[in-house]
């Protein structure tokens, strides 16, 4: 018998009886003041995000008018880069702008659920220089507590909160976004 099979048999032995179930924990009210899209993008914006309301198609050129390379995994944006779940991950070095949808956002910490279905190569949500995310309205829970009841985070084989682009800060307090992983996140609310 190993170490760690003699530690663990004597957890195991030693567990006291009986079911021991986790305490439900209520959800804390969070004022979002009726506009809860506002309220998300406030929350982005406070750490590095950016936001886009306006038509999918235009949100690309609008936003990113010098990307070359655009890795779209969305229907409703073209891109230019394909990619299945034969690309490796070395093969996205190149790519300017990725463009993935969110399983859902948290309007409380401006984060976006990213899922490996809706990335299908789960470092593009790294590697890319940009990432733009679609998101739609009413597809926002108000908090965190609400975020992880969700079968969506649950669910999948790999599933990843974002909450703006990577930063950052030296011991002088300089932060700096975009040191690591993408050099920016946006979030697109798209209008119809």
């Amino acid at each position: 018998m190993s170490s760690r099979d003699t530690i663990l048999s004597a957890v195991r032995a030693n567990r006291p009886a009986g079911p021991h179930p986790l305490p439900e924990l209520p959800i804390f009210p969070l004022d979002d003041s009726g506009d809860r899209v506002a309220f998300f993008r406030q929350s982005l914006e406070g750490m590095g995000g950016r936001s886009w309301i306006g038509k999918a198609v235009d949100a690309v050129g609008a936003l990113f008018p010098q990307a070359k390379v655009i890795a779209s995994l969305v229907p409703e944006i073209a891109g230019n880069r394909d990619m299945t779940a034969e690309t490796r991950p070395r093969d996205l070095a190149d790519i300017d702008v990725a463009v993935v949808r969110a399983a859902f956002g948290v309007a409380e910490t401006g984060s976006v659920l990213l899922i490996d279905q809706a990335l299908v190569v789960n470092a593009v949500a790294y590697l890319a220089q940009h990432l733009l995310v679609v998101l739609e309205p009413w597809n926002i829970m108000l908090t965190m507590k609400e975020a992880y009841q969700r079968p969506e985070f649950h669910q999948q084989r790999y599933a990843s909160f974002h909450t703006g682009p990577s930063a950052t800060a030296d011991i002088e307090g300089i932060l700096i976004h975009g040191a690591q992983g993408v050099r920016s996140l946006t979030v697109l609310f798209p209008e119809s």
